[in-house]
C-alpha cells in the first residue's frame, strides 16, 4: 500500500481532481481507496456529496473524517478526532490511498491550487508538498495542469510513499507535537 495526499485551499478542486483520478488509476490496474478530511458535521453518501462522488468513481473504500466523527459511521461523542495515522490503519489493503485534506499533517502531498481562488500557494511553507497541480506553474516543483490527469497520475506514481513509512513519519511528528504541549 502506498499513500499520497492532496492539499489545497477550499475551492481549489481537490475533490473534482480525485474523482477524475480514481477511474484512471483503476484503468492502470490499481485498487484505490480515498480518505477525506471534513469539517465538523457532514452528511455521508448523498448523491453529489464528496463521499458519494468518491464511491461512484470506483474507490474500494471511502473514509471521511472530521472533528466530530468519521465514517464508517463512528460517532466520536466528544472524543478527540482520530489522527491521520490512525485512520490509515483502518483501511483495508489496496494499492494506493489518496488522502484529501489533512494539509497540516506531514505526509507527502501534491498541492492543488487554482489562481481564481486568490489564495497563496502552500508549498513554500510545507516541505512535504512534492508536486503541484495548478493552472499556474510556480517554483521548482514538478507540475501538472489541473486538467492533465494523466500527468498527475504519473506524479502520484513517482511520489506516493509506502503506508508504513507514512504512518511512521506521522507518529514521529505527533510524538514531537505532544511533547511540546506537555
Amino acid at each position: 500500500m502506498r499513500v499520497i495526499g492532496f492539499a489545497g485551499w477550499s475551492g481549489a478542486g481537490k475533490t473534482t481532481l480525485i474523482v477524475k483520478l480514481v477511474p484512471l488509476l483503476r484503468e492502470r490496474g490499481l485498487t484505490v481507496s480515498t480518505l477525506k478530511h471534513a469539517h465538523h458535521n457532514f452528511d455521508v453518501d448523498k448523491p453529489g456529496k464528496d463521499s458519494w462522488l468518491h464511491r461512484e468513481a470506483g474507490a474500494t473504500e471511502v473514509l471521511v473524517s472530521s472533528a466530530n466523527r468519521f465514517v464508517l459511521m463512528h460517532e466520536l461523542r466528544g472524543a478527540p478526532e482520530p489522527r491521520l495515522a490512525d485512520l490509515l490503519r483502518m483501511l483495508g489493503p489496496v494499492d494506493l490511498v489518496l488522502v484529501e485534506g489533512f494539509k497540516t499533517d506531514p505526509h507527502v502531498k501534491i498541492e492543488v491550487h487554482r489562481a481564481a481562488n486568490g489564495k497563496p500557494f502552500l508549498h513554500p511553507d510545507d516541505e512535504t508538498i512534492v508536486a503541484l497541480a495548478s493552472d499556474l506553474a510556480e517554483g521548482a516543483l514538478p507540475h501538472a495542469s489541473l486538467d492533465d490527469v494523466e500527468r498527475i497520475a504519473d506524479l502520484i506514481d513517482a511520489h506516493a510513499r509506502p503506508i508504513d513509512e507514512t504512518i511512521a513519519t506521522l507518529e514521529t511528528a505527533y510524538a514531537s507535537f505532544d511533547s511540546e504541549k506537555d
